[in-house]
């Protein structure tokens, strides 16, 4: 993702990222019904800002988060300051927010960081203040990523050169932390070979989530992807099948070969695997339900889909 000199922007040349409900047999599955059932879900109604990055993973200031966009630094997302009244396209001069003399400087760095596929997000000067606890961070605050990403071409070098099939993990708008963490875990567990994750819309892989993880975001290859869609495109070229757990399948789990080289995705809780993911999908699965409760947590969901593939390898040998 570097840039040629004549592409960077001006200031930088001038110093050098389906709902997993599972349907049971003949089960309808009523959506008012389960959205008010789950109106104070884990990743609804909290005010804990869990999600907020710790203050020893953040640089802030212009000049330290443009050094270390230069420098080639692990960056996991950037806030940029605007105004409360607007919430214009981030690399329009951000109409109606006023940076005062460091307008054009941020501006450089919300498109240096778009181009690198780093997250950019416009936010209140309080959230600014909240995270660097009011010092000078003269309206940028860099999240940097605490493990080291893998590019995507890489990992699938990788698996082509591994004696048993590939077996990967996708999370498709997976957004809760600790879901994050510990679908990481299962898959880490799992022997799995790698996450693929979604650089927009997706949780960011900080303290908590390495927590939740109980470390294994540290021992298992992530990729942080731009486009989702192109990525799965990418690892279906190179042989490998995307296999969706969903609701909307008539055939199970355990109805299915999941022994080849195969790519588990997982969608969000409350939206599901979006439309466009669940098209390319070449086998759609359900998890059986048999309780009256209406779908497995996501990283439940997961850690069930993920041992099937074990299972059935294991039988194999």
């Amino acid at each position: 993702m570097d840039r040629d000199n004549d592409q960077m922007p001006d200031f930088f040349k001038k110093k050098s990222s389906e709902r997993n409900g599972y349907r049971g047999k003949d089960r309808s599955f009523n959506k008012k019904e389960f959205s008010e059932r789950n109106k104070f879900s884990e990743n609804k109604g909290t005010a804990d800002n869990s999600d907020e990055p710790k203050n020893e993973n953040i640089i802030f200031g212009i000049h330290p988060v443009r050094e270390a966009l230069e420098s080639g630094s692990k960056i996991e997302k950037i806030y940029i300051r605007r105004d409360s009244h607007s919430d214009k396209r981030r690399f329009e001069r951000i109409k109606g927010t006023d940076f005062g003399a460091d307008s054009e400087t941020l501006l450089s760095i919300a498109d240096y960081a778009d181009a690198r596929g780093i997250p950019v997000q416009n936010v209140p000067t309080e959230k600014l203040d909240r995270l660097t606890h009011r010092a000078n961070h003269q309206g940028v605050v860099a999240v940097v990523a605490p493990i080291d990403y893998v590019e995507l071409t890489n990992l699938i070098e990788c698996l082509k050169g591994n004696d048993k099939p590939a077996l990967l993990i996708v999370m498709d708008n997976v957004t809760d932390v600790r879901n994050f963490g510990a679908i990481a875990r299962s898959a880490e567990c799992a022997g799995a070979d790698g996450i693929i994750m979604s650089a927009k819309n997706s949780a960011p892989v900080n303290g908590e989530a390495i927590r939740s993880s109980s470390g294994a975001l540290t021992r298992i290859p992530v990729c942080r992807v731009g486009s989702l869609r192109n990525s799965l495109k990418t690892l279906q070229s190179n042989g490998i099948q995307l296999v969706a757990a969903t609701e909307k399948s008539q055939t199970l789990i355990y109805e299915s070969s999941l022994t080849g080289p195969i790519a588990i995705i997982m969608g969000s809780e409350d939206r599901g695997i979006s439309v466009e993911v669940l098209k390319l999908c070449d086998q759609k699965l359900a998890i059986p339900i048999l309780g009256n409760v209406e779908s497995l947590n996501v990283s439940a969901a997961a850690a069930v889909m993920l041992y099937e593939a074990v299972r059935q390898r294991f039988e194999e040998m």
